[in-house]
């Protein structure tokens, strides 16, 4: 196998998205959405998939179902030049679906996780690893299957001299049981987003969550929306503005597509500011078309709309 940039293990889903819809869900009634689209999810494969947009070797380790959902995900990968040889077919388990119901720059989101918790470490290709150079994981608390194995699942890759990231996500028991102490010494960049990083480490403030976990981590980056992101490294702290969007249309993979540009350009040894920048610009992209991939439909297209709407050069 030739060498490749970045290996991202983790959840595999469809979202089924709904729009403009008219009031909120209640028991024994129906409500109406105008608009519904069915794309790519989860938070792993979002990033992958724009990462390798904007021009990194990606692969995908995996599972999905069976299924036709299962066929979906795998071409739509395919699709954004994603290998897909480490994605695992199950009959044991059915895909996964997220239903998400958007309301302006907020949403509710119900997930049915099928396959995603088959996941293991051992499903993980370790004898491939020498061949990248940066190991990606998200969604670490809805993938059952790799939780019991996490610390080693990073400290097997470390050893492997891949250069390593974490990206949590919520969890959706709100229990936050995640052995920071012992993981973050293998993760190179941990990247949570700044409500994730105050209910991990149970603080009020991103000073007081700090102060919790650099004693642990390497790099910490936080995500905070529309007021852009910061980085902890070296007892320095970095910050980057947003960019402002003139074209908003949903956040769903907002964070996801952050993680792509900022690991685009860890990978390729730029300073952190310049990490913080493009991730910023990533995650601004993102949120100028309906889900997690759609604003990133080509080089050509996401080159024109970064200097459109944002007058940035990708």
């Amino acid at each position: 196998m030739p060498n490749k940039d970045l290996l991202v293990v983790g959840e595999l889903n469809v979202d089924l998205i709904l729009n403009k819809i008219e009031g909120f869900p209640k028991i024994g009634t129906e409500i109406i959405a105008e608009n519904m689209n069915v794309t790519l999810g989860s938070s792993s494969a979002i990033m992958a998939a724009n990462a390798s947009a904007i021009g990194i070797n990606t692969s995908f380790c995996g599972i999905v179902g069976k299924d036709d959902f299962g066929d979906f995900i795998r071409k739509e990968l395919q699709k954004k030049q994603v290998n897909t040889d480490f994605i695992e077919k199950t009959t044991k388990h059915q895909s996964g679906v997220t239903v998400v119901m958007n309301y302006n720059q907020d949403r509710a989101n119900v997930t049915y996780c099928g396959a995603m918790e088959a996941l293991t470490i051992d499903k993980i290709p370790w004898n491939h690893l020498d061949n990248f150079k940066h190991f990606h994981l998200s969604n670490f608390f809805i993938q059952k299957g790799i939780r019991k194995d996490i610390v080693s699942i990073f400290e097997k890759a470390k050893s492997y001299g891949v250069t390593t990231s974490l990206d949590l996500q919520w969890d959706p028991e709100n229990k936050w049981d995640f052995n920071y102490k012992e993981c973050l010494p293998h993760v190179d960049v941990f990247m949570p987003n700044e409500a994730e990083l105050l209910a991990l480490t149970k603080t009020t403030t991103v000073n007081n969550g700090i102060e919790e976990i650099m004693p642990y981590a390497n790099t910490i980056v936080i995500k905070m929306g529309d007021k852009g992101s910061m980085a902890f490294h070296n007892g320095e702290t970095y910050q980057a503005l947003p960019y402002a969007n003139p074209n908003y249309v949903d956040s769903i993979g907002a964070g996801d597509s952050f993680n792509a540009g900022f690991i685009k350009k860890y990978i390729e040894k730029q300073p952190i500011e310049t990490c913080l920048k493009f991730g910023n610009l990533t995650g601004a992209l993102n949120t100028t078309a309906a889900g997690g991939t759609t604003a990133f439909s080509g080089k050509k297209n996401i080159i024109e709309d970064a200097i459109k709407l944002f007058n940035a050069e990708i």
